[in-house]
Protein backbone atom coordinates (compact mmCIF):
# COMPACT_ATOMS: atom_id res chain seq x y z
CA UNK A 1 0.00 0.00 0.00
CA UNK A 2 1.04 3.59 -0.61
CA UNK A 3 1.60 5.78 2.46
CA UNK A 4 -1.64 7.70 2.99
CA UNK A 5 0.04 10.29 5.24
CA UNK A 6 2.02 12.34 2.72
CA UNK A 7 4.24 15.22 3.82
CA UNK A 8 2.07 17.69 1.89
CA UNK A 9 -1.68 18.10 1.78
CA UNK A 10 -1.68 21.03 -0.61
CA UNK A 11 -4.46 20.74 -3.20
CA UNK A 12 -3.52 19.75 -6.73
CA UNK A 13 -5.39 20.95 -9.82
CA UNK A 14 -5.23 19.13 -13.15
CA UNK A 15 -6.13 20.67 -16.49
CA UNK A 16 -7.06 17.82 -18.80
CA UNK A 17 -9.30 14.79 -18.95
CA UNK A 18 -8.51 11.08 -18.83
CA UNK A 19 -9.34 8.48 -21.46
CA UNK A 20 -8.70 4.90 -22.53
CA UNK A 21 -6.99 5.84 -25.81
CA UNK A 22 -3.73 7.75 -25.96
CA UNK A 23 -0.74 7.53 -23.65
CA UNK A 24 -1.22 10.88 -21.89
CA UNK A 25 -4.93 10.37 -21.19
CA UNK A 26 -4.47 6.87 -19.82
CA UNK A 27 -1.47 7.96 -17.77
CA UNK A 28 -3.55 10.78 -16.32
CA UNK A 29 -6.25 8.37 -15.18
CA UNK A 30 -3.79 6.07 -13.45
CA UNK A 31 -2.00 9.06 -11.90
CA UNK A 32 -5.23 10.50 -10.53
CA UNK A 33 -6.01 7.17 -8.90
CA UNK A 34 -2.55 7.10 -7.38
CA UNK A 35 -2.81 10.67 -6.08
CA UNK A 36 -6.13 9.93 -4.45
CA UNK A 37 -4.66 6.81 -2.81
CA UNK A 38 -2.07 9.18 -1.32
CA UNK A 39 -4.85 11.29 0.15
CA UNK A 40 -4.20 14.29 -2.09
CA UNK A 41 -7.00 16.78 -2.68
CA UNK A 42 -7.46 16.77 -6.47
CA UNK A 43 -9.62 19.03 -8.65
CA UNK A 44 -9.92 18.39 -12.39
CA UNK A 45 -10.45 21.32 -14.75
CA UNK A 46 -11.86 20.03 -18.07
CA UNK A 47 -10.04 21.47 -21.11
CA UNK A 48 -11.74 23.89 -23.45
CA UNK A 49 -12.50 23.82 -27.16
CA UNK A 50 -14.26 21.18 -29.25
CA UNK A 51 -15.20 18.51 -26.75
CA UNK A 52 -16.97 15.19 -26.71
CA UNK A 53 -19.52 15.92 -24.01
CA UNK A 54 -20.57 12.28 -23.81
CA UNK A 55 -16.93 11.38 -23.10
CA UNK A 56 -16.73 14.04 -20.39
CA UNK A 57 -19.95 12.83 -18.85
CA UNK A 58 -18.77 9.23 -18.62
CA UNK A 59 -15.47 10.22 -17.07
CA UNK A 60 -17.07 12.65 -14.63
CA UNK A 61 -18.67 9.66 -12.94
CA UNK A 62 -15.35 7.81 -12.76
CA UNK A 63 -13.52 10.85 -11.42
CA UNK A 64 -16.07 11.52 -8.70
CA UNK A 65 -16.04 7.84 -7.73
CA UNK A 66 -12.34 8.08 -6.83
CA UNK A 67 -12.88 11.34 -4.95
CA UNK A 68 -11.83 13.99 -7.46
CA UNK A 69 -13.64 17.28 -7.71
CA UNK A 70 -14.55 18.69 -11.11
CA UNK A 71 -14.31 22.44 -11.49
CA UNK A 72 -17.00 24.38 -13.27
CA UNK A 73 -15.10 26.59 -15.67
CA UNK A 74 -16.78 26.68 -19.09
CA UNK A 75 -14.54 29.49 -20.31
CA UNK A 76 -10.82 29.99 -19.53
CA UNK A 77 -11.45 33.67 -18.82
CA UNK A 78 -13.30 32.58 -15.67
CA UNK A 79 -10.41 30.61 -14.17
CA UNK A 80 -10.07 33.22 -11.43
CA UNK A 81 -13.46 32.10 -10.10
CA UNK A 82 -12.35 28.49 -9.46
CA UNK A 83 -12.18 28.09 -5.66
CA UNK A 84 -8.65 27.51 -4.35
CA UNK A 85 -6.92 27.79 -7.71
CA UNK A 86 -5.02 31.04 -7.10
CA UNK A 87 -1.44 30.18 -6.11
CA UNK A 88 -2.07 26.41 -6.25
CA UNK A 89 -0.15 23.66 -8.02
CA UNK A 90 -1.51 22.84 -11.48
CA UNK A 91 -0.46 19.82 -13.53
CA UNK A 92 -1.22 18.97 -17.14
CA UNK A 93 -0.44 15.86 -19.12
CA UNK A 94 0.37 16.69 -22.74
CA UNK A 95 -2.86 18.69 -23.12
CA UNK A 96 -2.85 21.22 -26.03
CA UNK A 97 -5.84 23.26 -24.74
CA UNK A 98 -3.94 23.81 -21.50
CA UNK A 99 -0.95 25.21 -23.40
CA UNK A 100 -3.17 27.80 -25.07
CA UNK A 101 -4.37 29.04 -21.68
CA UNK A 102 -1.36 28.33 -19.45
CA UNK A 103 -0.59 32.05 -19.18
CA UNK A 104 -3.86 32.52 -17.34
CA UNK A 105 -2.80 30.03 -14.68
CA UNK A 106 0.53 31.80 -14.38
CA UNK A 107 -1.24 35.14 -13.93
CA UNK A 108 -2.98 33.58 -10.93
CA UNK A 109 0.38 32.68 -9.40
CA UNK A 110 -0.05 28.95 -10.00
CA UNK A 111 2.94 26.61 -9.89
CA UNK A 112 2.81 24.57 -13.09
CA UNK A 113 3.91 20.96 -13.61
CA UNK A 114 4.10 19.80 -17.22
CA UNK A 115 4.08 16.05 -17.89
CA UNK A 116 4.56 15.64 -21.63
CA UNK A 117 4.40 12.21 -23.21
CA UNK A 118 6.28 12.89 -26.45
CA UNK A 119 9.99 13.11 -27.19
CA UNK A 120 9.57 16.47 -28.90
CA UNK A 121 7.64 19.64 -27.93
CA UNK A 122 4.00 19.36 -28.92
CA UNK A 123 2.37 22.25 -30.81
CA UNK A 124 2.00 25.25 -28.57
CA UNK A 125 4.89 24.49 -26.22
CA UNK A 126 7.57 26.61 -27.90
CA UNK A 127 5.10 29.43 -28.46
CA UNK A 128 4.34 29.47 -24.75
CA UNK A 129 8.03 29.34 -23.79
CA UNK A 130 8.88 32.24 -26.11
CA UNK A 131 6.20 34.40 -24.55
CA UNK A 132 6.15 33.25 -20.94
CA UNK A 133 9.20 31.07 -20.22
CA UNK A 134 9.40 27.47 -19.07
CA UNK A 135 7.16 25.82 -16.49
CA UNK A 136 8.09 25.31 -12.84
CA UNK A 137 8.61 21.55 -13.03
CA UNK A 138 8.78 18.89 -15.74
CA UNK A 139 8.02 15.19 -15.48
CA UNK A 140 9.90 12.77 -17.73
CA UNK A 141 8.78 9.14 -17.89
CA UNK A 142 12.08 7.85 -19.34
CA UNK A 143 15.71 8.88 -19.41
CA UNK A 144 15.45 8.71 -23.18
CA UNK A 145 12.73 11.37 -23.17
CA UNK A 146 14.70 13.53 -20.75
CA UNK A 147 17.76 13.37 -23.00
CA UNK A 148 15.73 14.38 -26.05
CA UNK A 149 13.86 17.29 -24.46
CA UNK A 150 16.23 18.97 -22.03
CA UNK A 151 18.63 20.48 -24.62
CA UNK A 152 15.77 22.28 -26.38
CA UNK A 153 14.21 23.44 -23.13
CA UNK A 154 17.55 24.91 -22.01
CA UNK A 155 17.29 27.49 -24.80
CA UNK A 156 14.25 28.94 -22.97
CA UNK A 157 15.86 29.02 -19.51
CA UNK A 158 15.19 25.49 -18.28
CA UNK A 159 17.57 24.04 -15.70
CA UNK A 160 17.90 20.31 -14.90
CA UNK A 161 16.77 20.92 -11.32
CA UNK A 162 13.27 21.50 -12.73
CA UNK A 163 13.11 17.98 -14.18
CA UNK A 164 11.91 14.85 -12.37
CA UNK A 165 12.05 11.29 -13.70
CA UNK A 166 8.73 9.69 -12.70
CA UNK A 167 7.69 6.50 -14.45
CA UNK A 168 4.08 6.67 -15.57
CA UNK A 169 1.64 5.55 -12.90
CA UNK A 170 -0.01 2.26 -13.83
CA UNK A 171 -2.54 0.18 -11.91
CA UNK A 172 -1.67 -3.41 -12.86
CA UNK A 173 -5.00 -4.47 -11.39
CA UNK A 174 -6.75 -3.06 -14.46
CA UNK A 175 -4.99 -5.70 -16.58
CA UNK A 176 -5.34 -9.15 -14.99
CA UNK A 177 -2.61 -11.64 -15.95
CA UNK A 178 -4.36 -13.94 -18.43
CA UNK A 179 -2.05 -15.17 -21.21
CA UNK A 180 -4.06 -16.54 -24.11
CA UNK A 181 -3.76 -20.34 -24.27
CA UNK A 182 -2.69 -21.88 -27.54
CA UNK A 183 -2.67 -25.24 -29.23
CA UNK A 184 -0.51 -26.00 -32.24
CA UNK A 185 -3.66 -26.50 -34.29
CA UNK A 186 -4.69 -22.86 -34.09
CA UNK A 187 -3.14 -19.73 -35.61
CA UNK A 188 -0.55 -17.74 -33.71
CA UNK A 189 -2.25 -14.38 -33.17
CA UNK A 190 0.09 -11.42 -33.36
CA UNK A 191 -0.99 -7.82 -33.18
CA UNK A 192 -0.42 -4.24 -32.26
CA UNK A 193 -2.39 -1.38 -30.72
CA UNK A 194 -1.78 2.35 -30.96
CA UNK A 195 -3.30 5.63 -31.94
CA UNK A 196 -4.31 5.71 -35.60
CA UNK A 197 -1.26 7.82 -36.48
CA UNK A 198 0.74 7.19 -39.65
CA UNK A 199 4.07 7.58 -37.83
CA UNK A 200 3.14 4.65 -35.60
CA UNK A 201 3.39 2.31 -38.60
CA UNK A 202 6.10 0.94 -40.85
CA UNK A 203 5.88 -0.07 -44.53
CA UNK A 204 7.19 -3.54 -43.61
CA UNK A 205 4.38 -4.40 -41.18
CA UNK A 206 2.50 -6.90 -43.36
CA UNK A 207 5.68 -8.51 -44.64
CA UNK A 208 6.87 -9.06 -41.07
CA UNK A 209 3.56 -10.54 -39.98
CA UNK A 210 3.32 -12.67 -43.10
CA UNK A 211 6.77 -14.17 -42.42
CA UNK A 212 5.74 -15.53 -39.00
CA UNK A 213 4.58 -19.15 -39.33
CA UNK A 214 0.83 -19.71 -38.98
CA UNK A 215 0.28 -16.07 -38.02
CA UNK A 216 -3.04 -14.30 -37.89
CA UNK A 217 -2.80 -10.54 -37.28
CA UNK A 218 -5.06 -8.22 -35.30
CA UNK A 219 -4.39 -4.49 -35.45
CA UNK A 220 -6.28 -1.82 -33.51
CA UNK A 221 -5.78 1.83 -34.36
CA UNK A 222 -5.85 1.60 -38.16
CA UNK A 223 -7.27 4.10 -40.63
CA UNK A 224 -6.69 5.32 -44.19
CA UNK A 225 -3.64 7.34 -43.15
CA UNK A 226 -2.08 4.16 -41.72
CA UNK A 227 -2.91 2.15 -44.83
CA UNK A 228 -1.07 4.79 -46.85
CA UNK A 229 2.08 3.66 -45.01
CA UNK A 230 1.54 -0.11 -44.82
CA UNK A 231 -0.48 -0.78 -47.94
CA UNK A 232 -3.81 -2.66 -47.90
CA UNK A 233 -4.30 -5.21 -45.16
CA UNK A 234 -3.79 -8.82 -46.33
CA UNK A 235 -6.35 -11.56 -45.79
CA UNK A 236 -4.65 -12.84 -42.66
CA UNK A 237 -5.04 -9.45 -40.93
CA UNK A 238 -8.02 -8.00 -39.08
CA UNK A 239 -7.92 -4.22 -38.68
CA UNK A 240 -9.97 -2.29 -36.15
CA UNK A 241 -10.40 1.45 -35.71
CA UNK A 242 -8.94 3.22 -32.70
CA UNK A 243 -10.78 2.40 -29.49
CA UNK A 244 -13.13 -0.23 -31.00
CA UNK A 245 -12.72 -2.37 -27.87
CA UNK A 246 -10.91 -1.78 -24.60
CA UNK A 247 -7.15 -2.46 -24.58
CA UNK A 248 -7.69 -5.20 -22.01
CA UNK A 249 -10.17 -7.05 -24.23
CA UNK A 250 -8.00 -6.56 -27.29
CA UNK A 251 -4.84 -7.84 -25.63
CA UNK A 252 -6.72 -10.93 -24.43
CA UNK A 253 -7.05 -12.00 -28.10
CA UNK A 254 -3.28 -11.95 -28.77
CA UNK A 255 -0.52 -14.49 -28.28
CA UNK A 256 2.16 -11.82 -28.76
CA UNK A 257 2.35 -8.10 -29.39
CA UNK A 258 4.65 -7.57 -32.38
CA UNK A 259 4.97 -3.84 -32.89
CA UNK A 260 7.49 -2.34 -35.31
CA UNK A 261 7.08 1.43 -35.61
CA UNK A 262 8.72 4.33 -37.37
CA UNK A 263 8.83 6.35 -34.13
CA UNK A 264 11.11 6.43 -31.10
CA UNK A 265 8.82 5.74 -28.16
CA UNK A 266 9.11 7.45 -24.77
CA UNK A 267 7.48 5.14 -22.19
CA UNK A 268 4.85 3.28 -24.20
CA UNK A 269 1.71 2.53 -22.21
CA UNK A 270 0.82 -0.41 -24.42
CA UNK A 271 4.03 -2.07 -23.24
CA UNK A 272 2.95 -1.84 -19.60
CA UNK A 273 -0.52 -3.10 -20.49
CA UNK A 274 0.79 -6.07 -22.47
CA UNK A 275 3.34 -7.02 -19.80
CA UNK A 276 0.63 -6.95 -17.15
CA UNK A 277 -1.84 -8.95 -19.25
CA UNK A 278 0.60 -11.72 -20.17
CA UNK A 279 1.23 -10.79 -23.81
CA UNK A 280 4.96 -11.04 -24.70
CA UNK A 281 6.44 -8.00 -26.42
CA UNK A 282 8.47 -7.99 -29.64
CA UNK A 283 9.36 -4.32 -30.18
CA UNK A 284 11.99 -1.87 -31.44
CA UNK A 285 15.45 -1.81 -29.88
CA UNK A 286 15.39 1.93 -29.27
CA UNK A 287 13.87 4.69 -27.21
CA UNK A 288 12.08 3.99 -23.95
CA UNK A 289 11.58 0.32 -24.84
CA UNK A 290 15.19 -0.24 -23.74
CA UNK A 291 14.34 1.00 -20.24
CA UNK A 292 11.17 -1.08 -20.03
CA UNK A 293 12.31 -4.45 -21.37
CA UNK A 294 15.17 -6.79 -20.54
CA UNK A 295 15.92 -8.45 -23.88
CA UNK A 296 15.35 -12.19 -23.88
CA UNK A 297 13.91 -12.18 -20.37
CA UNK A 298 10.87 -9.89 -20.28
CA UNK A 299 10.47 -9.39 -24.04
CA UNK A 300 12.47 -8.98 -27.22
CA UNK A 301 14.16 -5.88 -28.64
CA UNK A 302 14.57 -5.83 -32.40
CA UNK A 303 17.13 -3.93 -34.47
CA UNK A 304 15.83 -5.12 -37.85
CA UNK A 305 12.80 -6.58 -39.59
CA UNK A 306 14.54 -9.96 -39.52
CA UNK A 307 14.77 -9.69 -35.72
CA UNK A 308 11.02 -9.17 -35.49
CA UNK A 309 10.37 -12.28 -37.57
CA UNK A 310 12.95 -14.39 -35.69
CA UNK A 311 11.79 -13.55 -32.19
CA UNK A 312 8.06 -13.76 -33.00
CA UNK A 313 8.68 -17.13 -34.67
CA UNK A 314 10.48 -18.36 -31.55
CA UNK A 315 7.42 -17.49 -29.47
CA UNK A 316 5.13 -19.17 -31.99
CA UNK A 317 7.13 -22.39 -31.99
CA UNK A 318 7.96 -22.66 -28.28
CA UNK A 319 5.01 -22.06 -26.00
CA UNK A 320 7.09 -22.70 -22.89
CA UNK A 321 9.30 -19.77 -23.95
CA UNK A 322 6.21 -17.61 -24.48
CA UNK A 323 4.99 -18.45 -20.96
CA UNK A 324 8.39 -17.80 -19.38
CA UNK A 325 8.54 -14.38 -21.03
CA UNK A 326 4.96 -13.60 -19.98
CA UNK A 327 5.55 -14.47 -16.33
CA UNK A 328 8.86 -12.59 -16.16
CA UNK A 329 7.27 -9.55 -17.78
CA UNK A 330 4.41 -9.52 -15.28
CA UNK A 331 6.89 -9.54 -12.38
CA UNK A 332 8.91 -6.78 -14.07
CA UNK A 333 5.94 -4.48 -14.68
CA UNK A 334 4.94 -4.80 -11.04
CA UNK A 335 8.41 -3.53 -10.10
CA UNK A 336 8.46 -0.80 -12.73
CA UNK A 337 5.09 0.56 -11.66
CA UNK A 338 5.38 0.08 -7.91
CA UNK A 339 2.89 2.63 -6.52
CA UNK A 340 5.00 3.30 -3.41
CA UNK A 341 7.98 4.31 -5.54
CA UNK A 342 6.01 6.39 -8.02
CA UNK A 343 3.88 7.94 -5.30
CA UNK A 344 6.96 8.97 -3.33
CA UNK A 345 8.41 10.59 -6.46
CA UNK A 346 5.26 12.67 -6.96
CA UNK A 347 5.20 13.74 -3.32
CA UNK A 348 8.84 14.76 -3.58
CA UNK A 349 8.03 16.89 -6.64
CA UNK A 350 5.09 18.58 -4.93
CA UNK A 351 7.17 19.25 -1.80
CA UNK A 352 9.91 20.69 -4.03
CA UNK A 353 7.42 23.33 -5.23
CA UNK A 354 6.52 24.58 -1.75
Amino acid sequence: MVDTNPPTRQPVFVCGYPGHVGGAKTELWHTLKLWRSLGLDVTVIPPWGAADQEHYGRWAVELRDIGCRIASCPDPSTLHTVPGLRGATVASFCCPPFLREAHRFRALGCRIVWAGCMTWPIPGERRHYRRHGVFDRYVFQSEYQRGKLEPGLAAFGYRPTRGHLIRGAFDVGEFPFRPRPRTTAEPFVVGRISRAAAEKYTPELWRIYGSIPHAHARVMGFRERCEAVTGPAPRFAECLPEGRVSPRKFLATLHALVMPTATFENWPRVGLEAMAAGVPLVVDDRGGWREMIEHGHTGFLCASDADFVRHATALAEDDSLRMRIAHAARAAVERLTDPATIGAAWLNLFSDLE
